[in-house]
């Protein structure tokens, strides 16, 4: 891939700025997209020059009028929540030079079948990707997909890079052999899916169920979107799982949606020392593992339920 070397940046779904703020300190022009006016307040008070709307075709020919075309576009995290997804990708297309680079990060279809990564199907996804898919709704708005990259982000994702013309690199070939064998690009692939996730689902009940006959305490860390989903398909409540922690204050004293399960701070597994705390987030293994290293110091141990039940 050509090293880029962009004269104007822009991001969409910019949140605070925390990507464009090195841009900026980079003395490249740059401009946020960011539909959340309080969220790109955030940015503005950063020095992040944030436009406050929706990316529409209309937007993104606004912006294309008024800065000119961007050499790199960058939409990270956001393809996967765009229920237009053809007018979005239009809008892509509006704001990228003809000669420039759209990167678009998305979590991998490959990955989240592979590994059951079912909690993460939840109401902010209207999408899932695979590669082949990716191909399909970029082409949809005017846009080629020329490389990829498989990133360990939210468990597995992947690096999408389009440009207005181009082939696809083998990188991109290599990815969509691997989809297909593995079944994902006709309806093969996803027929044992339900039964692995009732796996899942049984295997932490029945976990969580044999520690509250024994007597003992299982706390959760974390309150995650995708803990959501898999507290709310298991049918978990306060009796299997005392508490969750979280490190976002904001969480705290509030309770998990649909299962009622109370958020504390992160302090609280010290004061009480449970037996076993159940990771949420378990897509951050290594680092979660570092932070929690202290409940062995009492013999408590931790618990990821995905890809399957394991206790360490």
């Amino acid at each position: 891939m050509e090293r880029l070397k962009p004269s104007f940046v822009a991001e969409v779904a910019s949140n605070d700025g925390y990507l464009l703020q090195h841009v900026v300190e980079r003395g490249i022009r740059c401009l946020g997209i960011e539909p959340s006016a309080n969220v790109g307040q955030a940015a503005k008070d950063k020095g992040v020059p944030t436009l406050t709307a929706f990316l529409t075709p209309e937007t993104g020919a606004a912006v294309r009028a008024e800065h000119g075309p961007a050499d790199l576009v960058v939409a990270n995290n956001v393809y996967a929540h765009i229920p237009d997804v053809v007018g979005f990708t239009e809008g892509l297309r509006a704001l990228v030079a003809d000669d420039g680079w759209l990167s678009i990060e998305v979590q991998h279809l490959l990955t989240l079948m592979e590994l059951n990564q079912y909690d993460t199907i939840y109401h902010e996804h209207f999408q899932y990707y695979t590669v082949a898919s990716a191909q399909r709704a970029l082409a949809s708005g005017g846009l080629t997909l020329v490389d990829v990259e498989l990133l360990p982000t939210h468990g597995g994702s992947i690096r999408l890079w389009a440009r207005p013309s181009g082939s696809p690199s083998d990188r991109v070939l290599d990815v969509l052999a691997r989809e297909k064998a593995a079944g994902l690009h006709d309806l093969s692939g996803y027929a044992g899916f339900a039964d692995r996730v009732a796996r899942v689902r049984r295997d932490l009940l029945r976990f969580l169920i044999d520690a509250a006959e024994e007597g003992r305490t299982v706390v959760g860390y974390g309150a995650p979107g995708k803990g959501n989903t898999l507290l709310n398909h298991c049918g978990i409540r306060q009796d299997l799982l005392a508490y969750t922690v979280d490190r976002n204050p904001y969480k705290h004293g509030r309770f998990t949606p649909g299962t009622r399960i109370p958020i504390a701070a992160p302090e609280r597994i010290a004061q009480d020392r449970p037996d076993y705390v159940l990771v949420l987030p378990w897509n951050l293994r290594e680092e979660l593992t570092a932070q929690l290293s202290y409940v062995h110091e009492w013999g408590g141990r931790l618990v990821f339920p995905i890809p399957h039940l394991e206790v360490v």
